[in-house]
């Protein structure tokens, strides 16, 4: 394929003139040739495994060229309303001037210093305003570098090592706590006593044995092996919304019983907030649940797009960090473009109804996709929070309580669906157990696109 095609830009009015979505005809021939040309150079041609998509008929993934907003347009111009937002990552939409405006100043200042730097001072002096718990932040540019932060954390403070991990909640890619994320059936063992399972081959067995599983929303289950693995126990690590389990969510009373089994047996309690953060409430899960850990983590929203994270605490804990007991480092930590970005995010999600619109939007969303399936008398179950949710097609329409109600949902309908609204011109999560994102770009315009793929999709499900 030639050069030139690398170097062509995709201008917006030409973009717009290829039409919202797919329905003008599957043909999508420049995302073909870019899948072609990375497959020679990259390995799968992807830098993600979570990028391992098709898109319908397309035996390909769309390659993306430009975003604005709500919208994104791919590499033949195809227009796109947005509900993936880069994982939830892109909370304000594409290229903002809040954001765009305040990236752009820092940029002419200077990109990396490898030194300390004002920003990143007011980054996490902005982040203990907004987050209950986080007396001291460290940071860092992937939510899986934050994840190895905070647990080494806990395991410099409480002396321990093992770690509780629920069965189907993801922390990252990276060896610590890549276990039991998605495990099949066969593998998972019984409920009663959930078998740590390696995510991926190239984990080593200590890394496996060091994470002990257990099932989300079973009480009598977690104090049984709670009441096993006491003295061993470093702390329990909880996505408080499963942003990669369908959001499935705790039920009543469950953060608050983990919260006092911590407390009485010296454990400490970490809150993955990596997607939730900043976006079930300007606090976190933190706010939103009332329920206050010792350390949480934040990736995704808390950069606007940019790739920063950062781990917090009680000051306690975070005290061998500061004093460096705990070895934390990286070049890139808190460098101040990314810190820019991130301020500038966070100044406006604080701003007085930016996430109530948000919330909004996101519930509208919900309850025509549950309308929708009502109308066409397809079970199925719209589960999460008005800014991050998902829609998954079950037997008999009930919520989900734990990681293996998930294995019985019905992917083909899924699929159907995501395909329909693809093809309408509505971008979601490739993955069924994953979510629909919402930004503060989304207004009045794409919900009523949005609803009416909805329903003309839904109806394609029903006639499958």
């Amino acid at each position: 394929m030639p050069d030139t095609l690398a170097r062509k830009p995709v201008d917006l009015p030409q973009a717009q003139a290829a039409g919202l979505g797919l329905s003008a005809g599957a043909a999508a021939p420049a995302s073909e040739q870019w899948f072609a040309r990375a497959k020679k150079v990259l390995a799968g041609g992807i830098s993600s495994s979570a990028r391992s998509t098709s898109t319908g008929p397309l035996p390909f993934p769309l390659y993306m060229a430009r975003g604005a907003g709500s919208r994104v347009w791919d590499a033949d111009g195809h227009e796109f309303i947005d509900y993936l937002l880069s994982y939830g990552s892109v909370v304000l939409g594409h290229a903002v001037p809040a954001l765009t405006d305040a990236v752009s100043r820092q940029l002419a200042l200077g990109t990396m210093f490898g030194t300390c730097n004002t920003v990143e001072v007011e980054l996490a002096e902005q982040i203990t305003r907004m987050v209950p718990g986080a007396d001291l932040v460290r940071f860092s540019n992937s939510g899986s570098e934050a994840i190895c932060g905070a647990i080494r954390a806990a395991r410099g403070f409480t002396g321990r090592t093992r770690i509780l991990k629920f069965e189907g909640h993801y922390h990252g890619w990276v060896d610590v706590l890549a276990i039991s994320n998605r495990p099949a059936l066969s593998d998972a063992g019984p409920l009663q006593h959930p078998s740590s399972q390696a995510h991926s081959r190239g984990i080593p067995a200590g890394v496996v044995h060091d994470v002990i599983i257990a099932p989300w929303n079973h009480r009598e289950i977690v104090q049984a092996i709670l009441n096993a693995h006491e003295q061993e126990l470093a702390a329990i690590i909880i996505e408080p919304l499963v942003a990669n389990n369908a959001c499935i969510g705790p039920e009543e009373g469950f953060l608050e019983w983990i919260r006092g089994e911590c407390d009485r047996r010296g454990i400490l309690m970490i809150y993955d907030e990596i997607v939730t953060g900043f976006r079930l409430a300007r606090g976190g899960a933190a706010e939103a649940f009332g329920v206050v850990p010792d350390l949480a983590v934040f990736s995704k929203a808390l950069g606007g797009g940019l790739p920063v994270s950062a781990f917090s605490g009680r000051r306690a804990v975070m005290e061998p960090v500061a004093a460096n007991t705990v070895k934390h480092g990286g070049t890139y930590n808190g460098n101040p473009l990314c810190a820019a970005a991130a301020l500038a995010t966070l100044r406006h999600l604080n701003q007085p109804g930016v996430l109530e619109s948000m919330e909004s939007h996101g519930c509208a969303l919900m309850q025509a996709i549950r309308r929708a399936a009502h109308d066409c008398n397809i079970p199925c179950v719209v589960q999460g929070a008005g800014t991050m949710f998902q829609v998954v097609f079950n037997r008999d329409g009930r919520p989900l309580k734990h990681y293996r109600d998930l294995l019985s949902a019905d992917s083909t309908r899924y699929n159907t669906f995501r395909h329909g609204l693809l093809r309408r011109g509505i971008h979601i999560n490739s993955s069924g157990s994953a979510c629909w994102f919402v930004s503060a770009a989304h207004g009045a315009d794409d919900l009523a696109i949005a609803i009416a793929a909805i329903n003309a999709a839904m109806a394609e499900v029903q006639s499958k």
